[in-house]
């Protein structure tokens, strides 16, 4: 019966998610163009070479750009791309089948379950487009399905399918972070499930100290260091393939940025000090802290000094090259060139627009207790003190300076924080008074041209795997939590999700264009939001009954059990997957709560399950004839279930 079930559910998932139209205007994910470039978003390295491979084994020759939602693709072949992640949304209901099936050991109660996900129209939806969704969600699943079929063979400990379950689990709760960072969290619920087992075999005094040790031992084997491996794995493959530069670049240090072939700093050759009379391009040391930049637009009225705005741009740009002038314009043009050392003075002169780097006594923008810092035309106010190593001079990229302002004391500094659409939405820089020594105060001189110096080759510079490795960590958490709407985006709430409040658009606006619309099923959203307040409460009642002795026994133990253990599990797994996104101060999306309904929903399968069950328990006198008290005597055995005046039993 249960084989019969899962074919069933396979058959159906198949139609359901493999539907795949033939019109050209279809959605598109926004992580894909990272296929070719680097990102900032916390799309992880396993996302863009699965889809990447998919395209590139069905003739996708990556030439699409990808560029905003309603694009046509034309000539270009997307189909296989559609069909692995239909592929792997296809999976989610026979893995929902198969879960449900072992915490509940009741097919109607996996078939209900995975019936929920099979008639959902959201997950149909992120099924059958190019999107991280589906694949992350076949990774989650995988996790928790092998979690569970590991605990079944808790009686065959080292045997061939214990050993088996457990390493396919650290498989995919590798594959579920190197999607995306949201893998964390069916890592933790792993992580729980496990933590409870051991204890459980600590308080087996059959089980010697040894053998727990061995338990142990293979646990941190198969669920922390093969994970780990993998994924760390995934990244050597991913620096290897994804090589080139692109417009992320400048999210990264300037020595991450040598190793990106087509990068201008790709086994390039430059001077290696700093002098007077250079052009040169300054970069925040601070992990996607971003170029040094000008433009002509000045700060609005209201906002400090009505003067040129300073800010931190995260791409290369002609608006980042600044000049290094002497303080009194007495630069010496024709002479030897001379080289700025720790406590010189200098000037920046921004080369688009000639005005210099300037800062006074009015608030920053954002970080009120920083003074702003403007481009500015007046020379005796704008020069910089260069603090380096005292007596040495500054090598490029090498040298961590800072810029003290010589009338205000403050320290030239990227507070991280984005500016409004005024100012481009750009990285706010501003005068710290705080002088301590920081990431956000420490700069490096990256482009130098000077031709009066002699060049030197910078392969020397390339960081080693663990460097990029962590770099482009930080990169991708520090981008993904600064993410915020853009003006007229359609964001949501963490409350908004369960009670399906608002869907999600994906492409088209009117009757003329083809329209894709994220949006739950209703009725089974409300369904599910309904089993997990009963599932609540008769978690509640059956702890209480367990706490006070009531004796339990056959079919009334076993699904007393099953709620508890069962269901418990998959309670956690919604809690885990969706609580977190309340103290997340990112933009956040209606698609963020799949994952916790695909938890929700197997929650509702056991749930309905089980009370259907309970009801049968209290009433079945009615199926097999009572002996006793009737049932408007206080001491019968049927007066707590006689609801209704009108019921004469």
């Amino acid at each position: 019966q249960g084989v019969q079930g899962y074919l069933i559910i396979t058959d159906r998932c198949d139609e359901a998610g493999l539907e795949l139209k033939s019109n050209l205007n279809l959605l598109w994910c926004q992580f894909l163009c990272s296929l070719l470039c680097v990102t900032q978003k916390d799309v992880s390295t396993l996302t863009r070479m699965l889809i990447g491979l998919a395209g590139y084994l069905t003739g996708y020759d990556g030439s699409f750009p990808f560029i905003k939602p309603g694009d046509k693709y034309e000539h270009h072949n997307y189909l296989g791309m559609r069909a692995f992640c239909a592929a792997l949304g296809s999976c989610l209901p026979p893995f929902t089948f198969l879960i449900v099936l072992e915490l509940s050991r009741s097919t109607p109660t996996a078939i209900i379950a995975a019936s929920l996900l099979i008639f959902d129209t959201g997950c149909i939806t992120l099924s059958q487009y190019i999107l991280l969704d589906p694949i992350l969600m076949f990774f989650i699943m995988g996790s928790v399905l092998c979690m569970v079929r590991f605990n079944t063979q808790r009686l065959r400990p080292f045997s061939f399918s214990w050993w088996f379950w457990l390493l396919l689990a650290g498989v995919c709760l590798s594959g579920s972070l190197g999607v995306k960072f949201v893998g964390l969290f069916v890592i933790l619920l792993v992580g729980i499930n496990t933590a409870f087992d051991l204890w459980r075999l600590l308080g087996d005094l059959s089980l010697s100290l040894v053998d727990f040790g061995k338990h142990l031992l293979a646990r941190v084997f198969g669920l922390i260091m093969l994970p780990l491996f993998l994924y760390t794995t995934i990244f050597a493959v991913h620096f290897v393939v994804l090589n080139r530069s692109g417009p992320g670049d400048g999210f990264f240090s300037s020595s991450f940025q040598s190793r990106l072939i087509g990068n201008n700093l790709h086994n390039a050759s430059m001077p290696e000090y700093l002098a007077y009379g250079s052009l040169i391009t300054v970069k925040n040391l601070r992990i996607a802290g971003g170029y040094l930049h000008s433009h002509w637009h000045l700060y609005p009225e209201g906002v400090g000094a009505h003067q040129q705005q300073v800010t931190a741009y995260l791409h290369k740009d002609y608006n980042n090259l600044w000049l290094v002038k002497r303080p009194d314009n007495s630069d010496d043009l024709t002479g030897p060139p001379e080289l700025v050392r720790h406590g010189d003075i200098i000037r920046l002169e921004h080369k688009e627009t000639t005005r210099n780097l300037h800062s006074h006594f009015h608030e920053a923008p954002l970080t009120k207790k920083h003074l702003q810092v403007t481009g500015y035309g007046i020379v005796s106010t704008i020069s910089f003190f260069i603090k380096w190593k005292k007596g040495d001079p500054v090598k490029v990229l090498r040298s961590k300076v800072r810029f003290l302002h010589r009338s205000t004391g403050c320290v030239l500094c990227s507070s991280g924080r984005t500016l409004p659409t005024w100012g481009w939405e750009q990285v706010e820089v501003t005068c710290s008074p705080y002088v301590k020594e920081s990431p956000n105060t420490q700069w490096n001189i990256e482009d130098l041209i000077n031709p009066k110096l002699p060049n030197i080759s910078l392969s020397v510079l390339k960081p080693t795997f663990l460097e990029i490795l962590w770099e482009s960590h930080i990169v991708m958490i520090r981008g993904n939590s600064g993410l915020k709407p853009k003006d007229n985006e359609i964001y949501s709430k963490p409350w908004h999700w369960p009670i399906n409040y608002q869907g999600l658009r994906f492409s088209g606006v009117n009757e003329t264009e083809y329209r894709v619309y994220l949006l739950g099923n209703p009725v089974i959203w409300w369904l599910n939001l309904l089993s997990l307040a009963l599932f609540v409460f008769m978690l509640t009642v059956a702890s209480l009954a367990k706490q006070r002795g009531v004796k339990m026994e056959g079919m009334r133990k076993v699904h007393c059990d099953i709620l508890m253990e069962g269901g418990g599990m998959l309670l956690l797994g919604w809690l885990l997957h969706y609580l977190p996104f309340y103290i997340m101060s990112r933009i956040l999306y209606y698609h963020h709560y799949f994952p916790a309904m695909l938890f929700s929903s197997m929650l509702t399968g056991t749930t309905i399950s089980c009370w259907k069950l309970i009801n049968f328990y209290l009433f079945h006198p009615l199926s097999y004839g009572m002996r006793g008290p009737l049932a408007h005597d206080p001491a019968s055995s049927m007066a707590g279930i006689r609801w209704m005046e009108s019921w004469e039993f």
